[in-house]
């Protein structure tokens, strides 16, 4: 069988197209390697994507429309081909200039936002529908063993029309698990379901991809939700990988202002290197790089500000005024203009906070900031390219 090119082949670790995952020593379940893709010769979708995925792993690809999600998903599946670099499952190529395995010979799972679902079959039909290769007792078989491990054995003759949202996702995750797939595909699994269920959805479908060993590459809008289920996420910008990591260091030591920004609300303020320190009006950070004069921007989410009498004891605190503050549950959100007319947010689940219009002093943790120098230092999320990645995923098996 041919083999996919070595990790060691992918081109400049530094941005991130291979991941720190990629270490491991076990064989990974799927490579893409250095893939690029564009639609009727028009401009790239993907730009030397790089990525692995290993037995077990949970990986999510987020960010905006248009940055190459649904794509690279596409190209997993076998519904584009590929035009540059290599898509490999297991030991086996199954993507590349000139190679080209069809999506129902990859052995892979998918499940779709629409879920997919076929009416005219009742769920036992559905989710033994992939099964079409083994033996009809058998194909039975193995169709209840992943309608029991989803809790759902007993509406096996149901008509899919008759479940509820919840149900019927379910039964498309046993669908996807039925053949024992090595890859499992997820494309936006849980947007349909409501705020209560999709959390106990995912908490399910996390246990049950786990218990199975495979492989899941999931695409997502959602940074709360790609934070919960991935083991390892993707931040796409304009068809690159910007940076990929697990869900704690992306949120605690994102690599560009981009990344910082995309996963909750984050503060910024502008400052000077001075000697090594960015000088801000919360106080100097550490620049890292840099010489003296250069603008850096200085980011921070409002969970590592102090408020009151804590911010005050770290004798670096800064006076403002409480514009508006909105209890959250567990938290209240406050955001305090500074005496130079900035407005910043604090994050708090102390259970008295000043309200509106009230004096506030506020400090920085400065070792919980993140500094970005030079181009960085204005970078901006622009609006998505006006690209059509193609059909959604699950388009292309209607």
């Amino acid at each position: 069988m041919e083999s996919a090119p070595g990790l060691a082949a992918f081109a400049d670790p530094a941005r991130a197209k291979a991941c720190a995952a990629c270490a491991r020593h076990d064989t990974p379940a799927l490579v893409i390697g250095g893939v690029s893709h564009s639609y009727d010769g028009g401009a790239d979708v993907l730009r030397d994507v790089s990525l692995c995925l290993h037995p077990g792993e949970i990986v999510s690809l987020v960010g905006p429309s248009g940055c190459g999600k649904t794509t690279t998903l596409r190209l997993v599946a076998g519904l584009e081909h590929t035009q540059a670099g290599v898509i490999q499952i297991g030991d086996t190529v199954a993507g590349a200039p000139g190679r080209h395995m069809p999506a129902e010979t990859r052995h892979i799972g998918m499940m779709f936002q629409d879920y997919a679902l076929f009416p005219h079959l009742s769920v036992l039909e559905n989710v033994a529908f992939g099964l079409a290769r083994i033996e009809a007792r058998q194909r039975k078989a193995r169709a209840l063993a992943a309608l029991r491990d989803v809790g759902l054995e007993e509406l096996a003759n149901r008509n899919p029309a008759t479940l509820s949202g919840g149900q019927q996702q379910r039964v498309a995750l046993a669908r996807a698990l039925a053949p024992a797939p090595n890859v499992v595909l997820l494309d936006e699994p849980f947007s349909g379901l409501d705020a209560e269920l999709r959390r106990k959805v995912r908490a399910d479908a996390i246990h049950l991809l786990k218990a199975v060993g495979a492989a899941a590459l999931m695409v997502t809008h959602d940074p709360e939700e790609a934070l919960f289920m991935s083991d390892r996420i993707a931040v796409m910008r304009e068809g690159r990988i910007e940076q990929c990591d697990d869900p704690r260091s992306l949120y605690d030591r994102p690599a560009s202002p981009y990344v910082a920004r995309f996963f909750s609300e984050i503060n910024e303020i502008k400052g000077v290197v001075r000697g090594g320190k960015v000088e801000t009006v919360l106080g100097a950070v550490d620049a890292g790089r840099g010489a003296d004069g250069d603008v850096g921007l200085v980011m921070f989410r409002p969970e590592h500000l102090l408020l009151g009498a804590d911010a005050v004891a770290t004798g670096r605190s800064v006076e403002g005024r409480v514009v508006f503050a909105r209890w959250l549950g567990r938290t209240a959100l406050i955001e305090v203009r500074l005496q130079d007319g900035q407005d910043i947010l604090v994050r708090t689940a102390e259970p008295i906070w000043p309200e509106a219009g009230a004096p506030a002093r506020i400090a920085l943790d400065p070792t919980r900031a993140h500094c970005f120098l030079g181009p960085e230092a204005s970078d901006r999320i622009l609006p998505p390219p006006q690209i059509d990645e193609g059909l959604a995923l699950s388009a292309g098996l209607r």
